[in-house]
């Protein structure tokens, strides 16, 4: 679950972390009246997205102007101005793709005198299982770039959680950041704020970018992008306040309402698969054949007929998807149950695109025979292999 860069400095003011003063803002008049409560003269107005690279992104309406979508405000007028600009139009980043996302809210945020600018981020590092640092000089650039051209800049930092972050651990990630004398003791606080936040609040993933030096050397979390882990939402009622449905695929959203896996992606062929094992292996194959899955989609090992009936019906509201591969291996889930609900639901939906299933497991045979006597034009496979090879061809053949 993403959360809002105004809604990310919230929480960490909450735990103590250095953020600029900043009020979130849905109207015009709103950002003028945040602007109002801020000392000025300089104010950044930024657009509240769930996107990366919004300073570099651009507005598809000419109206929009053609300056990105965090910019410096040097007067109240000014803000007005902006928001007039943003506020309803669609901006275009590389993280939203060429659809780009409406602007609906924005941050009002006093502005800072930038000395320097740091990356400092907190992750669920798999392959240590704990929490770890990342921490980098190359602030406010495009990490993955900087990965990639220079990954000696980059250092990254595990955190034992027996003893949470140390003084150790504090002066690594300060030296990580070229950080000495009071600035260093600043980093091991902040290092320690941060990794209290992220275990407290549940996180997923912090990212501050930039963390800066201010002229008057202090640290200041610039920007903060927060992600939680969605599996701890039961110990926080706390989120459904943070949520913005306008940010999510309104796909995803229909699923989330039936407690089904579902991801939407940029392919052409929709999979319905139970296990996520099974579903990653599916839309492997896929790539493997030459095209790209619509969407992961896992309906569970003791899915229902009325939850695989949503489940079809999220998928063919996707007018993307060209076909559909249902890959189902009976184990509780069973194969005639699994049958007589794809039978029900090619038939409320009236689908028009190609449908091959691959059964396995219990019932299976029952299963095939539903299939078979549904009249229906549904393409059995024998196997992972040949239900994709059938679902790639299906697709090129209509094309």
């Amino acid at each position: 679950m993403n959360i809002h860069e105004h809604q990310a400095k919230a929480i960490l003011r909450q735990f103590g972390a250095p953020v600029s003063s900043g009020y979130a803002a849905f109207t015009v008049e709103e950002a003028l009246e945040g602007a109002a409560k801020l000392d000025g003269p300089l104010f950044v107005v930024k657009s509240q997205i769930h996107a990366g690279g919004r300073g570099k992104g651009k507005f598809k309406e000419a109206a929009a102007g053609e300056k990105g979508g965090v910019r410096l405000a040097r007067s109240p007028e000014d803000v007005g101005l902006f928001a007039t600009q943003m506020l309803g139009n669609t901006l275009v980043t590389v993280q939203t793709g060429p659809a780009g996302r409406v602007v609906k809210r924005l941050y009002i945020e006093q502005g800072s005198d930038i000395a320097k600018e740091l990356y400092l981020s907190a992750v669920v590092d798999r392959g240590t299982g704990r929490v770890s640092f990342i921490a980098s000089t190359e602030g406010g650039m495009d990490i993955e770039q900087v990965a990639h051209d220079s990954p000696e800049k980059i250092l990254t930092i595990s955190i034992d959680p027996a003893t949470g972050p140390t003084e150790d651990d504090g002066q690594e990630v300060a030296e990580a950041l070229g950080l000495s004398g009071d600035l260093g003791k600043q980093c091991i606080e902040l290092v320690k704020t941060l990794y209290r936040a992220f275990v407290e609040s549940d996180m997923a993933m912090l990212e501050v970018n930039p963390l800066i030096i201010t002229q008057d050397q202090r640290l200041l979390c610039l920007d903060a992008k927060v992600s939680f882990d969605e599996n701890a939402a039961f110990r926080h009622p706390e989120w459904k306040e943070l949520r913005d449905l306008n940010e999510e695929d309104p796909k995803e959203i229909e699923a989330s309402k039936h407690e089904l896996a579902y991801i939407a992606l940029d392919g052409d062929i929709g999979c319905m698969v139970n296990g996520a094992g099974l579903a990653m292996a599916t839309l492997d194959i896929i790539q493997l054949y030459g095209m790209a899955p619509a969407n992961f989609l896992d309906v569970g090992g003791g899915a229902s007929k009325e939850k695989i009936i949503h489940a079809f019906k999220i998928i063919t509201a996707d007018p993307n998807v060209k076909a559909i591969l249902i890959n189902i291996f009976g184990g509780i889930l069973r194969c005639d149950l699994l049958a007589d609900s794809v039978v029900e639901a090619v038939k409320e939906t009236g689908l028009t695109v190609p449908l091959v299933v691959r059964l396995s497991g219990t019932n299976e045979e029952k299963g095939k025979q539903i299939l078979r006597d549904s009249g229906l034009a549904i393409i059995p496979a024998n196997d992972l292999d040949d239900a994709a090879q059938k679902a790639i061809h299906a697709v090129r053949g209509a094309a």
